[in-house]
């Protein structure tokens, strides 16, 4: 559902992404992990048509993102790192226009809100102003933005950025229960997140990908926990590492 070839941006003389590849299928809960400047944020940009690359290709659902960008925007839902939103607008005055500029008809709409509603526990902020809600709060409703329209694909950055632990515990959940019948990318540098909700992960150091693994096989091949694993592949080396395998 997602597949990315040599992808590549730069910033001037900054290279950000440097030449990345890697697929995600139905089912796959992808964590993509690197320190801060690494070019977690870029690559999840290019993928949701926010930018576009310098080199490469990538292409979601079979449409190019570069090509066929309005296609692919039918098929993701994105939650950015600082989502944007109206702060004057109350939580469902904001979802509902969402799903105006989704193109979800009228019919569907009550119950698109009554789904996204209940899942994103956004109940008790409904008729508040986004703009008095809490950094929790605010990431649930950019989270509900992004699951509104049920679309394939989740691009997912950062998604329990400010929730507190019981909130943690809730976004996790639902990522789960959503994987069933969806491909998600999640982007973060929480390791307790990837332990919890990942089938893969990818760590990505300098634009470059070191490793494309799982959870448990980094475990089995290189020991230790994974914040152990995670200091050493972008802390010690300048090479990068092929997919499925450890430099």
């Amino acid at each position: 559902m997602i597949e990315v070839k040599e992808l590549r941006k730069a910033f001037g003389p900054i290279v950000a992404v440097d030449g990345i590849s890697f697929r995600a299928d139905l089912g796959d809960v992808l964590g993509f992990l690197g320190p801060n400047g690494a070019g977690k944020s870029t690559t999840m940009k290019m993928l949701s048509c926010f930018l576009a690359p310098d080199g490469g290709t990538a292409g979601i659902v079979g449409h190019d993102v570069v090509a066929e960008p309005v296609a692919v925007r039918r098929n993701i839902g994105y939650l950015a790192e600082n989502a944007p939103a109206y702060d004057e607008m109350t939580t469902e005055a904001f979802l509902r226009f969402v799903c105006e500029a989704r193109g979800i008809t009228r019919r569907k709409r009550a119950e698109a809100m009554e789904r996204i509603v209940e899942s994103c526990a956004v109940a008790s902020v409904l008729h508040q102003p986004i703009g008095t809600l809490s950094k929790g709060y605010r990431r649930r409703v950019g989270l509900a933005q992004a699951l509104i329209h049920d679309p394939s694909v989740l691009i997912l950055d950062e998604p329990t950025d400010g929730l507190d632990p019981n909130q943690k515990y809730e976004v996790r959940q639902l990522i789960k229960k959503l994987s069933k019948d969806k491909c998600i990318v999640v982007s973060t540098h929480i390791l307790e997140e990837v332990d919890a909700i990942c089938t893969r992960m990818i760590i990505i150091d300098r634009g470059r990908i070191r490793v494309d693994s799982t959870p448990n096989k980094l475990r089995e091949e290189i020991g230790g926990n994974l914040d152990a694993i995670f200091r050493k592949l972008t802390t010690n080396s300048d090479e990068p590492s092929v997919a499925g395998g450890v430099k």
